[in-house]
């Protein structure tokens, strides 16, 4: 995903705070920090539209792949907000586009990061690929949009 690659489009926007502890010692919220915010509202949206239940049910999903480029950095304090859309809904996966924005930046519409992750839904169990749920489907094929270029 190259930096003059244009922003694309997120069905669903949803509001990250920084927390004290984002932060590293090069003053910035370090890497690995935003891939806590994507995985956060994938998982909110997931149990807030699809009904998922994370703790009890017989589904759960599990990333297995993810991908960021890292455009500018943001730092605790601050307000962050993620967009969140589907690239391709599968019969057990679903791959996610993701962006960050600092809304308070010169530059609100440009992206902070965007970056790409996917999701195997599978049987609590035996931990084995298994079709999503109807009720995550439907809430998922509401985030659909076309592959960025």
């Amino acid at each position: 995903m190259p930096q003059t690659e244009p922003v694309p489009a997120f069905a669903h926007r949803a509001r990250i705070d920084t927390r004290w502890g984002d932060n590293d010692l090069y003053g910035h919220v370090n890497n690995a920090v935003y891939y806590a915010y994507f995985d956060s509202v994938i998982n909110a949206y997931l149990i807030r539209h699809g009904g998922l239940d994370i703790q009890h049910g017989d589904t759960v999903a599990f990333i297995v792949r993810s991908e960021c480029d890292y455009l500018a950095p943001v730092a605790y304090p601050g307000q962050l907000e993620v967009g969140l859309a589907v690239e391709r809904l599968g019969r057990s996966s679903v791959s996610y586009r993701l962006g960050l924005f600092d809304p308070q930046a010169a530059r609100a519409d440009a992206p902070c990061a965007l970056a790409r992750m996917v999701h195997v839904f599978v049987t609590r169990s035996d931990s084995r690929p298994t079709p999503m749920p109807q009720s995550v489907r439907v809430a998922l094929q509401a985030l659909l949009v076309d592959p960025a270029p």
